[in-house]
């Protein structure tokens, strides 16, 4: 079950569903546990409101949009690491799907661009990578 409590994307490609792989999902669940615990704790004082919700805080209330960024600029502090938005790991999910050789539209996919020529604009730089591996493959057919 998947809710978010805001208003939907721009587009119809703002709502996409990514495979939950293995190390998620158990922290997912450990998470919903954690949960089921604070609310037996908390009794009747906890929200029960947003029972369906993933990320609420110890007593059942949804977390503030702002938790997230303030969370990842605290780790990068604490770990001493460069400063970067959050909203940077966009790109760097983008070079790694290309460097790992994911087809473009599946790029285009994962990043919900509606328009290929959006992926390609903003990441197609990242292409070269896949243009070297293909043209390896052409020559070792030709040659």
């Amino acid at each position: 079950k998947v809710l978010v409590k805001k208003e939907r994307g721009k587009t119809d490609s703002s709502v996409r569903t990514y495979p939950l792989v293995s190390v998620i999902k158990a922290k997912l669940l450990a998470l919903k546990a954690e949960q089921e615990e604070n609310r037996k704790l908390c009794g009747r004082s906890y929200n029960t409101e947003n029972l369906g919700y993933v990320f609420v805080d110890a007593v059942g209330n949804l977390m503030k949009p702002s938790y997230l960024t303030d969370a990842f600029r605290k780790f990068l502090e604490k770990n001493n690491l460069r400063h970067i938005r959050f909203h940077d790991l966009r790109h760097t999910t983008a070079a790694l799907l290309m460097g790992s050789e994911v087809p473009i539209e599946q790029v285009q996919e994962w990043m919900g661009h509606s328009e290929i020529s959006t992926t390609v604009n903003m990441y197609g730089h990242l292409e070269f990578s896949t243009k070297r591996v293909a043209a390896s493959k052409i020559s070792a057919r030709i040659l």
